[in-house]
Parts: C-alpha cells; structure tokens; sequence
C-alpha cells in the first residue's frame, strides 16, 4: 500500500475516534499532526521522541481529551480511546504500549509506532 493511501485510511480513522470520543463523554482538542524532519531531529536530541517519528509521514496524531473540564494526562485515562483506535483498523497503534497515551499512530510495518 502505498503512503499516500495509508494517509487516507488514517484520515478517516482519525476522524471516526474523534467522533468516537465525543459520543464517549469526552471533549477532544488536537495536538500535533504532523512534525517536520528539523523539529523531530531535535526532540531526539532532547530524549523525547524519534528521528523517525510517524509525525513526519502524517501518519501520527496527539489527541488531547477532557472528561468534564478537567484535561486528561494519565496513560490510563486513553486506554478506551486506545482500545477503540486499534478496533479500527490491524495497522493502528496505540502510544500507551510505550508510555504515549495520547499519541494514536498508524503502523507502515517497520517497527515505528
């Protein structure tokens, strides 16, 4: 398959989760899309993130969730929302299995999440 198409699936996936929420009780505000190469070659600098970030290829979000008012930080508080994003589709990967919550990522086979 190729990235223009996996871009799509994820568009729409994302699109469905984020609807999903909204049904679920929670307010939804987006976080970052898509991460050019300069600035993910500084987060690894930094510890915090991957030279090879799925970001790059927009083919990564972060989600931010409210449940009434109050935003959500822990892990734990995305594992519905994780749950729900990986019933959508065998690529789809959840950030909670590395300590990511609120990052929702779809696979391209090589190991990245």
């Amino acid at each position: 398959m190729r990235l223009r198409e996996r871009q799509s699936i994820f568009a729409r996936n994302v699109a469905r989760l984020i609807e999903w929420c909204f049904r679920s009780g929670y307010d939804v505000t987006l976080g970052e899309a898509w991460r050019p190469q300069f600035a993910a070659d500084e987060y690894a600098k930094q510890g915090q993130g991957s030279k090879k970030s799925l970001h790059i290829d927009r083919l990564a979000i972060d989600l931010n969730l409210f449940k009434e008012g109050q935003f959500l930080t822990k892990n734990e508080d995305y594992s519905r929302a994780g749950d729900a994003w990986k019933a959508l589709h065998e690529m789809n990967r959840w950030g909670g299995a590395f300590g990511d919550g609120n990052h929702f990522s779809m696979s391209v086979g090589d190991g990245r999440a």
